[in-house]
């Protein structure tokens, strides 16, 4: 194509060292690449988003929110960068032009790194929503800001060394001598705050849950960043630190699925054999009719210094203390009664002692020394 004398001229003129026509060219290549970028992200989004909803994968959902998160004025500028670059600029422009577009990309990068940050908090409070968890919705809001924290500052740390040339060993060292201090000053803080994202995340237990801590039996109130309080059986509110709390052996009574209970009825020697060969089976009726419950075993099972054993064991499908009691309180008295009607007598520690009078006397009218029964 012949481009008339007039239009080559105005084409041919210079501006800041270049023609008019390599800036007419940059701004053309900076609007179709920005066009362009605009473009891809919206069709990677609604596609991807389409890809993403087909699947129970949390990363590439993930991947959706953080393309969605790129600004539209750092592509701009990415544009901008790249239409330019042909040109001859002044070194002022140019000294300026490169660290400006690093510190763009940062931001960009830093944004993503919250984008992602703040996709993992809400994907794990949606979790706890509706629980009544306020210790995990506020530990978890308080990971999310301290970690956006650090990632600001590890972005900070980053263009000081690579935009601003700035030697940051200095700076870093400081900065982990200070840790170290800190750490070594507040190391029981820190533990009980590491316990306290171990409970978090590990759950051991709930707030409402029974549990035993050693000799500690009762309910957790509060799970806080560095205690836990339980409210005792007794009614005292006991404050455990959480490290503490995670190095003693727990029990968690209200995650029992069933009871086990074994329980023993010791009856007299003198009960015939008729009926104690009976006696299993009704206790095993007792035990069957009670609700919820499942019936295991019931035996003969020793014979002790002054009883029969009988031994029984079974489960109550029922991990709630006081259904437990209610049952074992029926079976009691259904025992006594069925106990009283077959004539079995229950039996009580008792021994039997042998004693003699006067051996002399007693040789001598010829007679046996008596026992007795006490």
């Amino acid at each position: 194509m012949i481009i008339p004398a007039p239009i080559s001229e105005i084409l041919s003129r210079q501006f800041l060292g270049n023609s008019l026509q390599a800036w007419l060219t940059a701004s053309l290549t900076t609007a179709i690449l920005f066009v362009v970028l605009m473009v891809v992200r919206r069709l990677l989004v609604s596609r991807l988003g389409v890809l993403a909803a087909r699947t129970t994968n949390q990363i590439d959902d993930m991947v959706v929110a953080l393309i969605g998160e790129t600004r539209a004025w750092v592509l701009f500028v990415l544009a901008i960068y790249v239409g330019v670059a042909p040109l001859k600029l002044p070194p002022r422009v140019e000294l300026y032009l490169a660290p400006a577009a690093k510190l763009v990309l940062l931001w960009q990068a830093a944004v993503w790194g919250a984008g992602a940050i703040g996709f993992w908090v809400k994907h794990h409070l949606e979790h706890r929503s509706g629980t009544g968890d306020r210790a995990g919705i506020a530990m978890i809001n308080a990971m999310g800001v301290g970690a956006k924290v650090i990632l600001w500052i590890l972005v900070m740390i980053t263009a000081l060394k690579s935009v601003f040339a700035i030697e940051i060993t200095p700076l870093i060292t400081g900065l982990g001598v200070s840790g170290i201090a800190v750490a070594l000053a507040v190391q029981n803080i820190l533990g009980d705050l590491l316990a306290a994202l171990a409970i978090v995340f590990d759950k051991p237990f709930d707030v409402g849950d029974t549990i035993g801590v050693d000799t500690i039996t009762g309910t957790v109130e509060h799970i806080g960043l560095k205690t836990t309080r339980i409210r005792s059986v007794t009614g005292e509110q006991i404050i455990i630190g959480n490290g503490d709390l995670l190095k003693s052996r727990l029990r968690n009574f209200r995650r029992m699925y069933q009871r086990r209970v074994l329980f023993n009825l010791d009856v007299t020697f003198d009960t015939p054999s008729e009926a104690l060969a009976k006696l299993p089976t009704i206790i095993e009726k007792i035990v069957s009719a009670q609700s919820p419950v499942k019936f295991d075993r019931c035996h003969v099972s020793s014979f002790s210094e002054s009883a029969i054993r009988i031994e029984t064991v079974y489960y109550v499908l029922d991990p709630d203390y006081k259904k437990y009691m209610d049952v074992q309180q029926a079976i009691n008295l259904e025992v006594l009664r069925r106990f009283a009607a077959e004539r079995v007598k229950f039996a009580f520690p008792s021994r039997t002692v042998y004693h003699e009078g006067p051996i002399v006397k007693d040789m001598a009218m010829g007679k046996q020394p008596q026992a007795s029964e006490g």
